[in-house]
């Protein structure tokens, strides 16, 4: 068994990609529950005033996700390390990265939608609620999926859990 002293220690660009990961998650959730709490404020007898603080949550949570995926997708990103140097998982990488593509497209195909329906007084927002209920639990099934295999990656490769190597 590897002894602390003996494992092999994240490098710098390992670190600044989990760093960078962590800032994006966190832009991340923040948007989800600025979106969540639009959902959840009373629509009726106040349509057109809900569905405009619900399109400018889902603008938020769209910006959050664009600057996620384009981080994700750079070459000394954690996804990318990954992919490089297990091959193994390049597979899960891949598959990671199309499922985020197609919830950033949803997310796009939403925005479009609602932001048509803005003269609309009289939206469907049990319709919007439900819809964007769909969008958010992808969007969570995607982070936990991409939060395991990032977990089990650097734990076969390092033999230490990635939040204690982080806090060194």
């Amino acid at each position: 068994m590897t002894q602390p002293s003996e494992r092999p220690a994240f490098t710098p660009s390992q670190r600044a990609g989990l760093e960078i990961r962590r800032t994006d998650q966190d832009r991340t959730l923040d948007a989800i529950h600025h979106l969540e709490a639009a959902l959840g404020s009373a629509a009726p007898g106040r349509e057109a005033n809900w569905l405009a603080d619900v399109l400018a949550a889902l603008t938020d949570l769209d910006e959050a996700t664009i600057e996620e995926q384009h981080n994700a997708d750079q070459a000394d990103s954690l996804l990318s390390d990954i992919a490089r140097t297990q091959p193994r998982l390049r597979n899960r990488v891949r598959g990671l990265r199309a499922q985020y593509r197609q919830v950033r497209d949803t997310i796009q195909t939403l925005r479009e939608e609602l932001g048509a329906r803005r003269e609309d007084n009289h939206p469907d927002y049990a319709d919007v609620r439900q819809r964007l209920a769909w969008l958010l639990s992808a969007l969570r099934h995607q982070r936990h999926r991409e939060s395991d295999l990032i977990y089990e990656a650097y734990y076969d490769a390092f033999n230490t859990d990635i939040e204690t190597e982080s806090a060194r």
